[in-house]
C-alpha cells in the first residue's frame, strides 16, 4: 500500500511541477541566422538563408531537420530567398539571380541568362516552365530550365513580386499562374505568363507575401490584412477574419490535409481547422513572439523559418510534431452531464491513436494534455472555453515511442487524471 501511495505522489509531483520542462517547439540548428525558404525533396529538407557570411545560404538536412549542413558550392551569393522543385532539378532565388543544383545542394551553377533583374524573390515550376518573380522586373520565364530567361509581363502593372503558385484551371484544363506583389494585390496569367490579370475582387490587403492551394482552395497571406481565400480562382477572395489570429502581418502558409497554417510577423504561428473561419495559437512555449518568413510540412512534422530578429533565440529553422496541433474535438452532446468526468480512453493499449472522453458541467475553461512517465508536456489536447456537455477527443500518437502515457484533465477548480498505454 505504502509503495502505491509513493507511486501516486511522485506521478503528481510530476504532472504537476516538472511538466512546463519540455517545449512543445523544438530549434533543430541552422541557427543565427533568418531562414527565408524551405523546401523538402524526398529524404531532403532545405532551407535557405541570409545573416551574414558564414550564416547565410542554403542548409540541407537528411534527417528531417534534426541535423543541417551548409551547401553553397558555387553560390556567389548567400542570400537565399525562394526554392522550387522539378525532377531532380533543384532551383534557389538568390540576390543575384537563380542558381540550379542537380545533385541535391551539392554543387550550384548560376542561370542567369536574359534574366534583367537579379534579385529573387520567388521561383516556381509550372510542368516544364520555370518562373522567377523578381525586385522592379516583375515575373521571367524559363522553358529550359533556367538556361536563358524572357520577360513575361504584360498586364502585370506591380514588378515586385513576393510570391508565386501553380493552381489548376476550372474543369481540370491548364493551369493558373497567381503572383503576389507588392502594393498590387494578386494578378493571375492563364498562358503561362503571356499575360496578366489582376484579380483583386474583395481582398483589402495589396501587399501579398505568401500563397497556398489545398484542393479548389487558394489562400494568400496578406501585410497586415491577415490571410483571405479564393474558391474560383481568383475571380473573387474572402477574408478570413482576425478570429483567434492575433496578427494580421501573414508572412507565411502551409496546409496538411484541411489544416491550414499560418505564419505571422511577431507572434508565431497559428492553425485553423475550418478553412480559416477561426484561429488559434499552436506556439506552445517555443515561439510566442517569432518572426515567421517559411512554414513547410515535412513528414510528421510542422518546420517553421523564423527571422533572426529580436529576440534572437527564436532564429534558425524550428520542428513541432502535427500531431500535436491538429487534434480534434467532436461534442457528444450538449445536454447537461450528470456529473464531472474523465473517462477511461479507448482503445487502450492503443496504436497509433485512442479516444478520450470527459463531461463538464459548467461552462468553463478546459485543460486537456499528455504527459510521459517523465512528466515532460508532450501535447495539448484542448486549451479552450468549452460549455457544458459530453466530449470526445481523438490523439493521434504516430510520432510518439511505445509507452505509458498520463491525460490531465483541468476544468472548473477540479482535476482528473488517466494513463494509458501506447504499444507499437
Amino acid at each position: 500500500m505504502k509503495t502505491a501511495f509513493r507511486f501516486l505522489i511522485v506521478v503528481f509531483w510530476l504532472l504537476t511541477v516538472v511538466s512546463p520542462l519540455q517545449a512543445q517547439w523544438v530549434n533543430t540548428g541552422a541557427t543565427n541566422t533568418t531562414v527565408n525558404a524551405l523546401a523538402g525533396s524526398g529524404t531532403n529538407l532545405f532551407a535557405g538563408a541570409n545573416g551574414g557570411v558564414p550564416l547565410s545560404g542554403v542548409f540541407r538536412s537528411t534527417d528531417n531537420g534534426l541535423n543541417w549542413t551548409r551547401v553553397i558550392t558555387g553560390l556567389s551569393n548567400n542570400n537565399v530567398y525562394a526554392f522550387a522543385i522539378s525532377g531532380t532539378n533543384l532551383f534557389a532565388g538568390v540576390y543575384d539571380g537563380v542558381y540550379l543544383s542537380t545533385n541535391s545542394g551539392t554543387n550550384w551553377t548560376a542561370v542567369n541568362t536574359g534574366l534583367a533583374y537579379t534579385y529573387v524573390l520567388s521561383v516556381c515550376v509550372s510542368g516544364t516552365n520555370l518562373f522567377a518573380g523578381t525586385v522592379g522586373g516583375g515575373v521571367f520565364l524559363s522553358t529550359n530550365n533556367g538556361t536563358s530567361w524572357t520577360e513575361a509581363n504584360t498586364g502585370l502593372t506591380s514588378t515586385t513580386v513576393y510570391a508565386l503558385a501553380v493552381s489548376p484551371a476550372s474543369g481540370g484544363s491548364g493551369t493558373n499562374l497567381f503572383a503576389g506583389t507588392y502594393g498590387g494585390g494578386v494578378f493571375r496569367s492563364t498562358n503561362n505568363g503571356t499575360n496578366w490579370t489582376a484579380v483583386n475582387t474583395g481582398l483589402t490587403g495589396t501587399s501579398v507575401g505568401a500563397f497556398v492551394v489545398s484542393g479548389t482552395n487558394i489562400f494568400v497571406g496578406t501585410s497586415g490584412n491577415g490571410v483571405f481565400q479564393s474558391t474560383n480562382n481568383g475571380t473573387s477572395w474572402t477574408s478570413l477574419g482576425t478570429s483567434g489570429l492575433m496578427n494580421t502581418d501573414v508572412r507565411a502558409l502551409a496546409v496538411s490535409g484541411t489544416y491550414v497554417f499560418a505564419g505571422t510577423w511577431g507572434n508565431g504561428v497559428f492553425l485553423s481547422t475550418n478553412n480559416g473561419a477561426s484561429w488559434s495559437s499552436v506556439n506552445s512555449t517555443g515561439l510566442t513572439n517569432a518572426r515567421v518568413h517559411a512554414l513547410a510540412v515535412s513528414g510528421s512534422n510542422l518546420i517553421a523559418g523564423i527571422d533572426i530578429g529580436v529576440p534572437t533565440i527564436y532564429d534558425g529553422v524550428w520542428r513541432r510534431p502535427l500531431s500535436q496541433m491538429t487534434t480534434s474535438v467532436e461534442t457528444l452532446t450538449t445536454n447537461l452531464p450528470t456529473n464531472f468526468s474523465l473517462d477511461q480512453n479507448y482503445p487502450n493499449p492503443f496504436n497509433p491513436s485512442t479516444k478520450i472522453h470527459f463531461s463538464i458541467l459548467n461552462t468553463s475553461f478546459v485543460s486537456l494534455k499528455v504527459f510521459n512517465m517523465l512528466g515532460a508536456e508532450i501535447a495539448t489536447l484542448v486549451k479552450e472555453n468549452k460549455p457544458p456537455g459530453a466530449y470526445q477527443v481523438t490523439w493521434d500518437a504516430s510520432g510518439y515511442p511505445s509507452g505509458a502515457y498520463f491525460y490531465r484533465l483541468m476544468a472548473v477548480g477540479k482535476v482528473f487524471t488517466g494513463k494509458m498505454n501506447l504499444l507499437k
